[in-house]
């Protein structure tokens, strides 16, 4: 299993390139960044310089979106990173939350979502793509390579995963939603013709070591009202008992009334008083070393080739250093 750490673009810069290099040297092999421009310091700028100063770290958004950039400048900036620092890049993609909405733009149809993916990968490995009814081509680019890991929670877009992604990111922790989602994207990738194990399987989650549950889950709870977003967009789209959604994603958010995204992905968000502590607890991998292992252990033997863990609360360093020490060596070991 892979390990990565996912961290906020907030000044100062340094900081975000500081604990990067940090969990490289604790055995981390990727560091993702949210990617909003809004709310956040733009990531593709931080990327270089975290590039410059490690040595095998893979870097990229957790995740980009096909909106608020062109296509070919997307693939632009990931093909000249890799030009740079020698093919260390992923693009992790989604519709569109935060980035779009607080621009006042609607997240990203899955049809845009889907194209946008295909002509990245494309662009950013030197193959001629159609970008608004026009052929472009990149043709500096030489050996270039560029994984394409879509995010998903809802039944089309698990099928879109399968159908065209590299890899799929699932933004929660919880076994149970893991395992069906999985199989939802192999069973995509099969029927399409593809290899279902050829896809990289990302689960990315909060982590928070330490004895402490209660205050853990209060520096975490953050996570389940980021989820909400986009599971109050798959109940207006699906209905909340239409069987297209397990019930143990959905049924948390009926006391869900606003979100505000000037809070997003921080602890002590106020608009997450709704998240019960079970929801903490299920998408989240909180508790001493070994209740990490232990979790761990189960996505692992549901296919997850990687576990990305947010380190967004007061604990970044101590989590980023326990994990190298003593959760990293324990699931290689095995």
């Amino acid at each position: 299993m892979d390990f990565g750490v996912v961290l906020q673009n907030d000044p100062p810069a340094s900081a975000v390139v500081g604990l990067m290099r940090r969990a490289e040297r604790q055995g981390f092999r990727y560091g993702w960044t949210f990617d909003s421009a809004v709310l956040w310091q733009e990531p593709f700028v931080i990327y270089s310089r975290v590039l410059e100063h490690t040595d095998r770290l893979i870097v990229g958004p957790m995740v980009t979106n096909p909106g608020t950039r062109t296509w070919e400048v997307t693939a632009s900036t990931f093909a000249t990173l890799n030009d740079m620092y020698g093919n260390r890049t992923v693009c992790g993609i989604g519709r569109g939350d935060s980035a779009m909405r607080v621009a006042g733009r609607k997240p990203n149809t899955l049809a845009r979502l889907g194209e946008a993916i295909t002509v990245i990968r494309d662009l950013a490995e030197g193959r001629e793509a159609t970008v608004d009814g026009n052929p472009v081509r990149l043709p500096w680019v030489r050996d270039g390579r560029l994984p394409v890991w879509m995010a998903a929670y809802g039944p089309k877009a698990l099928a879109m995963a399968g159908r065209v992604a590299d890899g799929f990111i699932l933004q929660l922790a919880d076994p149970f939603l893991t395992e069906w989602m999985v199989k939802a994207v192999r069973d995509a990738a099969a029927e399409a013709g593809r290899d279902p194990d050829a896809l990289t399987i990302c689960v990315a989650a909060p982590a928070y070591v330490g004895t402490d549950l209660a205050h853990a889950r209060e520096q975490c709870r953050w996570f389940g009202g980021m989820v909400g977003n986009h599971v109050a967009d798959l109940v207006s789209r699906y209905g909340e008992h239409s069987g297209m959604v397990p019930e143990e994603l959905t049924a948390y958010i009926k006391t869900r009334e606003k979100y505000d995204y000037a809070h997003h992905g921080r602890a002590g968000n106020p608009d997450t008083a709704f998240v019960p502590d079970e929801i903490v607890d299920r998408f989240c991998v909180l508790g001493p070393p070994e209740a990490h292992i232990e979790k761990l252990r189960a996505l692992r033997a549901l296919g997850v080739d990687q576990f990305a863990l947010y380190a967004m609360h007061d604990s970044k360093e101590a989590t980023i250093d326990t994990y190298g020490t003593e959760v990293i060596p324990a699931l290689a070991a095995e």
